[in-house]
C-alpha cells in the first residue's frame, strides 16, 4: 500500500494573482498537471483523498477525486500552507498505520517538513529535484504500518 503526497499543480505568482492567496486557482497548466496526476494515480486506487483548503489544492486533486469516486477531505490543521509538521507527520503514520492507500494534497513548505521529519524516523527519502508544483512523492508502507521509503514521481 502507499500513502502519496502532492504537492498543488501550477497556480501562478502569489503577486499575479488579486485575491486571497487561499483562492488562487490553477492556471491552464496547472489543470494539465491535475489530469497527469489523476491520470498517475488512479491505478492506485485511493480510498482517501485529504486536501489543504487551498483552492489551488482542491483543484489538484479534484479530476481524481471524480475518476475515483472518492470525496476529497479538507485537511486545514495538517495540510495547510504552514500546518505544523507534527500535525502532517502524525497525519500520515496515522493513514500508514490503518493501511490505509490515500493522496495528501499540500504545499512546498509542508511536504518538504513532512519528508525530513519522516526521515528522521528513519525513512529513505529519495532526495529528488526538490518538489515542483504538479510532482508528488509516494510512501510505501510495509503490511504491519511502517514507511520505508519515500520516493520522488512526475507524473
Amino acid at each position: 500500500m502507499a500513502i502519496y503526497l502532492v504537492r498543488h499543480a501550477h497556480a501562478g505568482t502569489r503577486g499575479g494573482y488579486d485575491g486571497p492567496d487561499a483562492e488562487r486557482p490553477l492556471t491552464e497548466k496547472g489543470h494539465g498537471q491535475a489530469a497527469a496526476i489523476a491520470q498517475a494515480l488512479y491505478p492506485a486506487a485511493p480510498v482517501e483523498i485529504r486536501s489543504s483548503p487551498a483552492v489551488r489544492c482542491l483543484q489538484t486533486v479534484a479530476p481524481l477525486a471524480r475518476r475515483s469516486g472518492v470525496e476529497v477531505l479538507v485537511d486545514a490543521g495538517a495540510l495547510a500552507e504552514g500546518s505544523p509538521v507534527d500535525a502532517t507527520t502524525a497525519l500520515i503514520w496515522r493513514l500508514a498505520v490503518a493501511r490505509t492507500d490515500a493522496v495528501l494534497c499540500s504545499h512546498g513548505d509542508v511536504i518538504p517538513a513532512a519528508l525530513h521529519a519522516l526521515r528522521g524516523d528513519g525513512v529513505d527519502v529519495d532526495d529528488g529535484p526538490g518538489l515542483p508544483k504538479g510532482t508528488y512523492y509516494r510512501l510505501d508502507v510495509t503490511p504491519d504500518g511502517r514507511i520505508t521509503s519515500a520516493t520522488f514521481a512526475v507524473p
